[in-house]
């Protein structure tokens, strides 16, 4: 299909707007006919140009330079009409002034990028996840006004080399919060955030090329904390003098036993308290985070903790009385400290507690565990599932006594047999 039947670009002196003899260079470009001029943010002495050749006369002292660069201007808006072409765009004079501009469609930027994945991802992801994504922006924001002096950048200009820049940023730049400075996981995070969006941007056909096609996210692996069996019991019946220690506490140990994150503990309600197939009542709710289904058996330290909070308002009152996220994991610390336990326990550790010391040590299957933690992979459990060592002396103490009972077996029938 031919798009063009004429195409050419030369340069020239816009002598309208010269001053003391010096005049700005432009590039014009016709497409059947029809032009479309560019300032080349360049001057020329009007004496020292050759409108033949339409280049700077070779003997001025910038001549040279000015000349090389117009070479360079002229193959770029070749390559811009080939670019064209080969989309099967339609050619115009203005479609390739755009293009060379990046002012066209396919010349997305960085923040375009972000402010439309920002927009789009509303109604999709949870509050805390989209106000993630707004610290990662700040970031950027911050990294190309110090390192790249612009307040934007194309995407087709972004290079593995830009996101190590980005990362060496993260690490040794000023932190957004003074108080909480970047570590490895954090400034991972940030980058794996930039990654999504760079797959939005390769999904979208913004980019050809994936800069992270190289990169890989290092996060550094901790054990979180958990309670003990040991442990678990002294906070349990351990003394508090003030109130909202024991409401804390009873949140915290509520957690240990349902394995509820605090999002979910939060918004429980008497609606979400059913009786189950079993006749026992369950905890039938939907994860926060995930929106998956979770249906919980309710154990009776967990339903003691229900009952002594019950003060019989309406149904779908709040079933437990849960501070801030903030205030809940200072007061814990100081539960802690009071209880003399050394560990650095938040509330999430509550979710690793039941998942450990609560039921996978006492054998409760991996399966099951997954299921009443709402997960939808076991790879997910797994993080949460560290066996205890009691735990494995006992499976090792039982399969010991199994090959011993087999040998032992194994003799008895030999000897009747002979």
């Amino acid at each position: 299909m031919q798009t063009s039947k004429t195409f050419s670009i030369h340069f020239w002196l816009n002598t309208a707007k010269r001053k003391n003899g010096i005049a700005p260079v432009y590039a014009r470009v016709t497409v059947n006919g029809k032009r479309a001029e560019i300032s080349l943010k360049r001057y020329q002495s009007v004496t020292s140009w050759d409108p033949k050749t339409k280049r700077a006369k070779p003997r001025t002292p910038n001549a040279p330079a000015l000349n090389a660069y117009l070479d360079q201007v002229y193959a770029n808006l070749l390559g811009c009409q080939k670019q064209l072409l080969s989309e099967f765009k339609l050619i115009t004079s203005r479609a390739i002034k755009a293009r060379y501009l990046g002012e066209d469609e396919n010349q997305k930027t960085l923040l375009e990028l972000v402010d439309y994945h920002n927009a789009t991802m509303k109604t999709v992801l949870k509050h805390g996840t989209l106000k993630n994504y707004y610290s990662t922006e700040r970031y950027i924001k911050r990294f190309l006004k110090a390192k790249i002096k612009s307040s934007d950048i194309y995407l087709k200009q972004l290079s593995y080399s830009f996101i190590i820049d980005f990362e060496q940023y993260l690490r040794k730049g000023p932190s957004i919060n003074k108080g909480q400075p970047l570590h490895n996981n954090g400034v991972m995070k940030h980058l794996e955030r930039l990654k999504k969006l760079m797959n939005l941007s390769l999904q979208l056909e913004w980019i050809e090329k994936d800069p992270f096609v190289r990169f890989k996210l290092k996060f550094t692996k901790y054990q979180r904390e958990y309670l003990s069996e040991t442990e678990l019991q002294i906070f349990e019946a351990g003394i508090l003098k003030e109130a909202h220690h024991i409401n804390v506490r009873d949140v915290f140990v509520f957690s240990c036993y349902t394995g509820l994150s605090y999002t979910d503990v939060r918004s429980l309600t008497d609606h979400n308290i059913v009786r189950g197939i079993d006749g026992d009542y369950w905890i039938f709710t939907q994860r926060e985070k995930t929106a998956q289904p979770v249906k919980i058996p309710l154990l009776d330290k967990a339903l003691d903790i229900i009952k002594k909070y019950d003060n019989g308002v309406e149904h779908n009152s709040k079933l437990l009385p849960v501070f801030s996220n903030q205030k809940t994991n200072a007061y814990l610390k100081e539960i802690t400290a009071q209880f003399e336990i050394s560990k650095n326990i938040s509330f999430h550790s509550a979710r690793h507690t039941f998942a450990t010391t609560v039921t996978l040590s006492n054998g409760v299957p991996i399966e099951t565990v997954s299921k009443l933690l709402g997960h939808s992979k076991l790879s997910t459990t797994q993080v949460y599932a560290r066996v205890i060592e009691q735990k494995v002396s006992a499976d090792i103490r039982n399969l010991r006594m199994k090959l011993n009972n087999k040998t032992f077996n194994q003799k008895s029938q030999q000897i009747s047999t002979n």
